[in-house]
């Protein structure tokens, strides 16, 4: 494929219902409701609050045959108010659920590491290559007939791995792995090409985005081989709400969409439904815009993995690049120099002008210019004013740098100057692919100069920077390409504050810096336990300030465990108005009542000493 210049990716075309996915369709939206599949009134009237903010598919929750058999009378209901959105039955645990509900929704989603397999325990087993062959029989045997009455009911299928529910029998074979989550998938696929069913579409999630994407990609490189092109749902689960939520969903879907993936996806909030949708519209707009731009002639650096991409080797320059966390650069061109306490920027670019001494909290860099020989204080060349900086007397130096200007005299500057740290800019309409280019030709020419990717937007609101500053991150750090970011909003809507906040949000979605607290919540559905949207406020409250810990907040027990696997405290729901607590994989106390779980969670943050007053 081609990493520099976008294009969406060729998948088989299927049917949903009265809507395509894949070929030449266009990418589709769609959410998920969170009421009670037995509530017919009130799935019916979130289905087309859904559809009215453009959502093209809708799933529901289907924990049993009565709920799944309750889908015909929604269906129903909806088609007699002209609406033809597909439904979707959300499966797990039981096949036998997924065998009714294929003969009353369009397309029914069913979860590898649980249609035949038990439920996660993180048991270790143990399985001779005969005892594994007769697992994957038995998956056969019970697949088999319904994939019969998907046949005959012109039903789709989605294969839905899940991070958080992978097998134990998978998980003992392959480790928690992508590898192992690719195979689950792969395990299922096979069968039904085998049975001739190819009315299908994948999905392969988890909450953390590095995983998720160097999963989706080894996925199609193993489809490829294997002579299979099915159509990819993308999402990042367990994404949470806000600014988090957007920022995580678009910097993990942004960049697999960047690279041409994707034929539906679904924003994962923990809000209402109908939230999802106009935040999976700019985003998909905002990539697909791309299609058609200006072809960058850029050349992959022979030491890049793009399945498994380490972080590009580079020589340290202050606290810049080497085995340092990315930077934050904050440009304040208006002179303003307040910051939040709580993330603050490694540096202050201030143009032209540099502030009086009494104002500096932080490092500044300045046009070279203006620069003046201070401690803390760098200069900063366009690569017009290479000669400049030949003879320039400050030890370190940044250089504005876009992917046209790297000429064979500024390769030969920077290799004498080890001391430059380059900020590599893009105005191109794919910038993504740009600056990517311009990374991968220093790696080809073994520069090992830092790199700052800047990001330039003029945005009034503050979720449209969310996402497309988001989007154009994913792929540049999840490929190792990022030392740092510069991330500048022209538009006065958004204080400098703001944006410093997002940029420091969106190195902590893409795993490579953390600042602030981590939540890994669940958008809900009808499986959640209890008020999602007031519970996760309340744990924020009492758990915001502490830095660095990740604490899952989950409606049930589905992906509860396996997503929390990762955090380091879990909140899950048990039964109605119940909750249990994890340390990691461990439940520690179960069947809280609601009213105390959150009270006992902060004791358990206490009891194991990661909590600190406010």
């Amino acid at each position: 494929m081609d990493i520099f210049n976008y294009a969406r990716r060729e998948a088989q075309a299927i049917q949903v219902g009265g809507i395509g996915l894949g070929g030449s369709q266009p990418i589709r939206l769609q959410s998920m409701t969170n009421t009670d599949t037995m509530d017919t009134v009130g799935s019916v009237e979130q289905c087309k609050r859904i559809v009215a903010k453009g959502g093209e598919l809708i799933r529901l929750t289907t924990q049993g045959t009565k709920e799944a058999e309750n889908l015909q009378y929604i269906n129903a209901a909806l088609r007699s108010q002209h609406i033809d959105t597909p439904l979707v039955a959300d499966v797990h645990f039981n096949p036998n659920v997924a065998d009714v509900a294929a003969r009353y929704a369009e397309k029914v989603r069913i979860n590898p590491g649980n249609y035949v397999d038990a439920a996660r325990t993180f048991k270790a087993l143990e399985y001779t290559d005969a005892e594994y062959a007769e697992e994957i029989e038995r998956i056969r045997r019970r697949l088999t007939p319904f994939l019969q009455i998907c046949k005959e009911n012109h039903t789709a299928v989605r294969i839905g791995v899940n991070h958080g529910s992978l097998s134990d029998r998978i998980m003992s074979r392959y480790g928690d792995t992508a590898e192992g989550m690719v195979e689950s998938c792969m395990e299922f696929l096979r069968i039904c090409v085998a049975e001739n069913f190819l009315n299908i579409i994948i999905s392969i999630k988890a909450s953390n985005t590095v995983i998720m994407v160097r999963t989706v990609r080894l996925l199609v490189a193993q489809m490829e081989k294997e002579g299979m092109n099915f159509p990819l749902h993308l999402g990042v689960t367990e994404a949470g709400d806000g600014e988090d939520g957007r920022i995580k969903s678009a910097l993990g879907i942004g960049a697999l969409l960047s690279d041409g993936y994707g034929d539906t996806i679904r924003v994962s909030l923990s809000e209402a439904p109908e939230a999802e949708i106009p935040v999976a519209r700019k985003l998909v707009d905002y990539i697909t815009q791309r299609a058609g731009h200006m072809y960058i002639p850029g050349s992959v650096a022979p030491e890049f993995n793009y399945f498994a991409p380490e972080r590009r080797k580079t020589t340290p320059v202050l606290n810049i690049g080497g085995t340092n966390v990315p930077v934050v650069i904050s440009p304040r061109l208006k002179g303003e120099t307040a910051v939040n306490e709580q993330f603050v920027p490694d540096y202050i670019y201030c143009g032209g002008t540099l502030p009086a001494k009494a104002d500096r909290k932080t490092a500044y860099i300045v046009d070279a210019h203006a620069w003046v020989d201070e401690a803390d204080v760098y200069p900063v060349f366009t690569h017009e004013q290479m000669v400049e900086l030949h003879h320039h007397p400050a030890k370190v130096k940044f250089l504005f740098l876009p992917y046209m200007g790297l000429t064979d005299e500024v390769v030969a500057g920077l290799r004498v100057h080890p001391e430059v740290v380059i900020i590599a800019q893009s105005n191109h309409l794919n910038k993504v692919g740009e600056l990517r280019a311009l990374v991968h030709q220093l790696m080809v020419d073994d520069l090992k100069n830092p790199v700052v990717l800047f990001q330039y937007y003029n945005e009034k609101e503050e979720e449209n920077l969310q996402i497309y500053a988001g989007a154009d991150m994913g792929a540049l750090i999840i490929d190792g390409l990022c030392d740092g970011l510069l991330l500048l909003n022209q538009a006065e809507e958004i204080s400098a504050q703001r944006v410093d906040e997002m940029a420091f949000g969106i190195l902590q979605a893409g795993r490579v810096r953390t600042s602030k607290t981590e939540y890994i919540s669940c958008p809900g559905c009808g499986r959640t336990l209890y008020n999602l949207e007031e519970t996760i406020a309340r744990v924020k409250a009492a758990t915001s300030h502490l830095k660095g810990l990740k604490i899952g907040v989950m409606g049930c027990i589905v992906n509860g465990p396996g997503e929390m696997a990762d955090a380091d405290y879990g909140y899950v729901g048990a039964a109605r108005g119940k909750v249990s607590l994890y340390k990691k994989k461990e439940c520690i106390e179960k069947n809280i009542p609601e009213a105390e779980a959150v009270d006992k969670l902060i004791e358990l943050i206490k009891r194991y000493g990661d909590y600190v007053e406010k």
